[in-house]
């Protein structure tokens, strides 16, 4: 037993491939894709998943399309003003004693969802950009495919 080795890293992909083959076959049990009978099709998935689910936020392309931050990320923070010059001050004052702590405790309550559908936009994001970067990457090569097969005619 001291002489063996153990070959860690195929052994772990083949656990990693009965784990995915698991997950392929619940989904397809709970009405899945069926494009998920293919067990390539449901690795390339897989995949793709796990690498804009790791990808950090920061590299993302996509959020420089969408413009400033500001435009599209939400804003926790209340500014309270008045135009009114005479009961401005009553009106702010309500604001401030009984609205601005309703709406923290709102917050508050509502903070766990917002951050994870702040998770869920910067997956589809990240999704979405790999996918892009897989057709960007398909059309050069099939444009690199058709000019061989326009210089071969």
């Amino acid at each position: 037993m001291a002489d063996e080795t153990i070959q860690v890293e195929p052994l772990m992909r083949e656990i990693e491939d009965r784990l995915r083959d698991d997950v392929r076959r619940r989904l397809l049990a709970q009405g899945g894709a069926p494009e998920y009978q293919d067990p390539d099709v449901f690795r390339a998935v897989d995949r793709l998943l796990r690498r804009a689910a790791d990808r950090p936020a920061s590299h993302a392309l996509l959020p420089e399309f969408l413009g400033p931050e500001s435009g599209w990320r939400l804003q926790t923070h209340l500014r309270f003003s008045s135009h009114r010059t005479v009961a401005g001050p009553l009106v702010l004052f309500i604001k401030r004693r009984v609205l601005l702590p309703l709406t923290r405790w709102l917050y508050e309550y509502s903070a766990d969802n917002f951050r994870r559908q702040e998770r869920v936009n910067r997956m589809l994001v990240a999704c979405i950009e790999e996918l892009a970067i897989e057709n960007a990457r398909l059309r050069r090569d099939l444009g690199r495919l058709d000019e061989r097969v326009n210089m071969t005619r």
